[in-house]
């Protein structure tokens, strides 16, 4: 970690969400007029999409249907740690853009599935934000973890998170809900070893749980909405957070233990900006008193 070069890491599943929370902490940074570099863990993938289809076929062959982009053997750890430490030491680093599609191809010049060349983070940034699979994720032989100062899990119960990355791949990318079953259950090794064990670390976890019906998400219509969801805030250390004020101004919320807050889903941006916009801006004062 480091007051003069701070970094903030929201980790997440496929589908988990992440985008979203990415939404909200963009919408601090605007308001507070705080200079972020981002980073993407899609980035720091090995593979571009077609040497992936190539390495899944191969493992196939060889009787391995667990290779998936949530293992270390898949995603370059080892830099995305060098980028944390860098950072952290001297407020730079590289990075580079992984191309999901059309859109995002006509902006970079980079056919979609393929990665954009390395390049340096811009100077004299505030803080670095990285949002991804992999933010806070510790193996014998590296620790992103230990450099992120503040470190955001977003974790909805898994049968939403499967909704929602079904919904998503095959309104987005054009996935059948077969071919996304097939990824779920794939990636479950490398979800239970490398994926859920970083939310043990995060400072705080947001947890989206339906009030609906979600027992078989394989035939779910619809994804529940906000309005039918309720979120499960932890503090992974509560000490400094006014659960009175935040009960207060968040409608219908309650601690369920002494570190942690339940609140309506529909008041998760509300409950996010409140929580987070005081964090991030001592994290800010600190790095301006070191000057």
């Amino acid at each position: 970690m480091s007051q003069r070069h701070p970094i903030i890491s929201v980790t997440g599943s496929s589908g988990a969400g992440t985008t979203t929370v990415k939404n909200t902490f963009d919408t601090i940074f605007r308001r507070e007029g705080v200079r972020a570099a981002t980073i993407e863990g899609d980035a720091f993938h090995r593979y571009n999409r077609a040497e992936m289809r190539d390495r899944l076929a191969e493992a196939e062959a060889q009787g391995n249907r667990h290779l998936s982009h949530f293992g270390p053997g898949e995603n370059l750890f080892a830099e995305l740690e060098d980028t944390f430490r860098s950072y952290g030491e001297t407020g730079s680093g590289r990075t580079r853009h992984y191309v999901h599609d059309d859109r995002e191809a006509a902006l970079h010049g980079v056919t979609p599935g393929n990665f954009t060349e390395w390049t340096d983070l811009p100077a004299g940034t505030d803080l670095l934000f990285y949002e991804g699979l992999h933010g806070a994720v510790v193996t014998d032989s590296v620790d992103i973890a230990r450099h992120a100062d503040l470190k955001i899990g977003v974790v909805p119960v898994i049968n939403l998170e499967w909704i929602q990355k079904i919904h998503r791949d095959r309104a987005m990318r054009g996935h059948s809900t077969e071919a996304v079953t097939d990824t779920i259950l794939r990636r479950m090794p490398d979800y239970i070893n490398f994926i859920c064990p970083q939310f043990t670390v995060t400072d705080i976890n947001f947890q989206r749980i339906p009030t609906v019906d979600t027992s078989n998400p394989f035939t779910a219509r619809w994804i529940p909405t906000p309005d039918e969801s309720m979120v499960v805030i932890r503090f992974r250390n509560p000490r400094g957070i006014d659960f009175m004020y935040l009960t207060a101004m968040l409608h219908d919320s309650f601690m369920s233990r002494a570190n942690s807050i339940v609140i309506p889903g529909n008041k998760l941006d509300l409950a996010m900006q409140l929580i987070l916009t005081p964090m991030i801006m001592r994290l800010i004062d600190n790095k301006r008193r070191m000057g």
